[in-house]
């Protein structure tokens, strides 16, 4: 697959990034997103438009914010599908509504190009090191034939089911990363607030049964203000609980969980922290707790 030709469309936040990690690998990328000037950063030559970039690519990689973005690029005038052709394959590393997912499944086929819906998980860190977990629906032998472009910017990859699996296990998985955050944070603010030591308590649950990855990977740099910029916002994580909601209806399922994180990424929002990366929620809920922030030396905003 090394000679096939790469295109990415959304090179944001994580999808620059991503792009990075291919180019640094030694692979062509040609890369469309709608403010071109973050283009040369990624190291992808530009397209002229989206219709271009598919013309041209073998393997088109998507990483946008949402289902309804990705309808309106792969969907719409000019788009992906009007321009698919027999062969081609799209891998989708967006986080989106397995229902949407499915269906341009469903119309890419009829065009011979294959869809791949693959979330990605562990943040921009994994991302800038090429080191992201892959969980991939759609076709097993379309997900091998593109493994080796996966490989540049993904250490594991697991193929979890037929189209929209990979979506759905994302939801699952940024649930879970949802409300472990928003947990963590309110008992650090807790612990703050009641005197004590912020490491030690940390050592405490990363020792016993409070442990998990908001433990141990982002409240040890919280606590001295470092929040780990450039991974998902609060805004992104509300749309992410969304979805997982809508999901749940649909599957007949009672979320009974869903309320916490709701509530505190929806603080952060209406708090001002919308843009900032989600661990800001620990901030937003210092707000309302009196102004507290776990690090030393650090001024509360409201």
């Amino acid at each position: 697959m090394t000679e096939n030709k790469i295109g990415f469309i959304g090179l944001g936040n994580m999808g620059g990034r991503i792009s990075k990690c291919i180019v640094r690998a030694g692979a062509a990328v040609l890369g469309f997103d709608t403010n071109a000037d973050v283009i040369d950063a990624t190291g992808a030559s530009a397209a002229a438009s989206v219709a271009s970039l598919a013309r041209e690519s073998d393997v088109v990689l998507l990483s946008l914010p949402d289902s309804r973005v990705v309808e309106s690029v792969v969907l719409g005038p000019n788009g992906v599908l009007e321009n698919a052709k027999s062969g081609q394959v799209i891998v989708d590393l967006s986080t989106a509504a397995p229902e949407s997912t499915r269906r341009i499944h469903g119309l890419l086929a009829t065009k011979g190009a294959a869809y791949l819906d693959a979330g990605i998980s562990g943040g921009a860190a994994a991302a800038d090191s090429g080191m992201l977990t892959l969980m991939v629906g759609g076709e097993k032998e379309v997900l091998d034939s593109v493994q080796s472009v996966l490989d540049y910017f993904a250490s594991n990859t697991f193929y979890v089911g037929s189209s929209g699996a990979g979506h759905t296990t994302k939801l699952l998985n940024n649930f879970l990363n949802a409300v472990s955050l928003a947990a963590t944070a309110e008992v650090m603010v807790a612990g703050k607030k009641a005197g004590l030591d912020l490491a030690v308590l940390l050592d405490v649950f990363n020792k016993s049964s409070g442990v998990n990855f908001a433990t141990l990977n982002r409240f040890p740099k919280i606590i001295t203000g470092d929040y780990l910029k450039g991974g998902l916002t609060n805004t992104l994580m509300m749309k992410d609980v969304v979805l997982y909601t809508e999901l749940a209806s649909q599957l007949g399922l009672v979320s009974l969980n869903a309320s916490g994180p709701l509530a505190s990424f929806g603080l952060a929002k209406a708090l001002g922290y919308a843009d900032e990366i989600s661990n800001t929620v620990v901030d937003a809920i210092g707000d309302v707790s009196g102004g507290v922030r776990l690090y030393k030396n650090a001024e509360a905003t409201s």
